[in-house]
């Protein structure tokens, strides 16, 4: 847990922008930035390492053409998440296997081979990993670029195999059949820690003012290390400013427009932009675009309630405009907050910038 001395300190931190700060501290990246590697035909570009998180987790986009991919793979310790952002690619878990597209993840505990190809030119995927130092091999790699785009002829810097780029956190290699894809559709999370594939907007459902949450993975899924939620919205003022102290909250946008408030600066995220909230950082976001989709990846689980005890449970896919009460929400949480790491600070903050967007 962050010491009371620490919080102060970060409540004060201005939001590292367009790089990453090598220490546990609030950051923004835009989409593209970040640190970048080339290796077969793919485009990694690092977001986020264990010297950014304070050990908790390593995060990467994985940018690729038609055709590239990765054999089947397993890591001993990490838990994994792969979130299709854009683009349409094939997973494989063992005897098993998805076309995915936009929104659609695949969740891969510890000793799980895992197997991709890309289908579509410019496919975008969201690399998740707990605890961190997944991607540390990266750095020493000679796979580094200053491009944002992978060779449009194919090459690489650095041609090489997932047991081979992850061996130092102990990866193996598994010679394992690609087995043809199902159309089954995945919208139940399993009761614990094993493979799954998740369709967009499904999973375990909990409806806000105008925004439905969605689990897409709990930490009954993770070993505790995180959980995940996509909020698909509509437009709405900022939330009252708050922290937290034993969590650290991401921020995705899918689609659409969200301004983040942060230790009071003010950033507009589109999608594929990244924004790190470790413990401490005081922190509101609004929805800015119709039917905008952010997801969120928070670690620990220790938030992971927030969701149940705000929202209602529901089957819907989309949320209805007007159909829950705001102060009914507000009312549970007033209620709850005291027991979900959750301490608010003020009333929301004002839009300041670009407030004619």
């Amino acid at each position: 847990m962050t010491s009371v001395t620490d919080l102060s300190a970060i409540h004060r931190l201005t939001p590292v922008s367009n790089a990453l700060p090598g220490e546990a501290v609030p950051y923004h990246l835009a989409s593209g930035e970040g640190l970048r590697y080339e290796v077969d035909g793919q485009l990694w570009t690092v977001i986020a390492r264990a010297a950014d998180t304070g050990g908790s987790f390593d995060a990467a986009f994985v940018l690729g053409p038609r055709g590239a991919g990765a054999g089947f793979h397993s890591l001993p310790d990490h838990q994994r998440s792969y979130y299709v952002f854009d683009g349409c690619v094939q997973f494989w878990l063992p005897g098993e296997s998805r076309i995915l597209t936009s929104g659609d993840s695949v969740h891969v505990p510890p000793g799980t081979p895992v197997a991709y190809r890309v289908l579509g030119h410019m496919t975008r995927i969201l690399f998740w990993s707990a605890p961190g130092g997944a991607l540390d091999a990266l750095a020493a790699s000679g796979a580094d670029v200053t491009t944002h785009i992978y060779s449009a002829d194919g090459t690489s810097r650095v041609t090489t195999t997932p047991d081979q780029l992850f061996a130092g956190v102990g990866a193996s290699a598994h010679d394992l059949p690609l087995v043809v894809s199902s159309e089954t559709w995945d919208d139940v999370l399993p009761d614990a820690a094993q493979g799954y594939f998740l369709r967009a907007h499904t999973g375990d459902r909990r409806a806000w003012p105008d925004a439905m949450n969605a689990y897409g993975a709990r930490g009954r899924n993770t070993g505790g290390r995180y959980f995940a939620v996509m909020t698909l919205g509509g437009k709405a003022p900022y939330i009252p400013l708050h922290f937290h102290r034993q969590h650290t909250e991401n921020f995705f946008v899918l689609s659409g427009r969200v301004w983040l408030y942060a230790n009071g600066v003010e950033t507009l995220l589109t999608p594929g932009d990244f924004l790190h909230a470790p413990p401490g950082t005081i922190h509101s976001f609004a929805f800015d675009g119709h039917n905008t989709t952010m997801l969120g990846m928070l670690t620990s689980d220790v938030f992971e309630n927030f969701f149940d005890v705000t929202g209602e449970a529901t089957d819907d896919f989309v949320y209805t405009e007007g159909l829950v009460n705001p102060g009914q929400m507000m009312g549970k949480l007033a209620a709850a907050a005291a027991d979900l790491d959750l301490e608010f600070v003020g009333p929301p903050p004002q839009r300041s910038r670009a407030v004619d967007l």
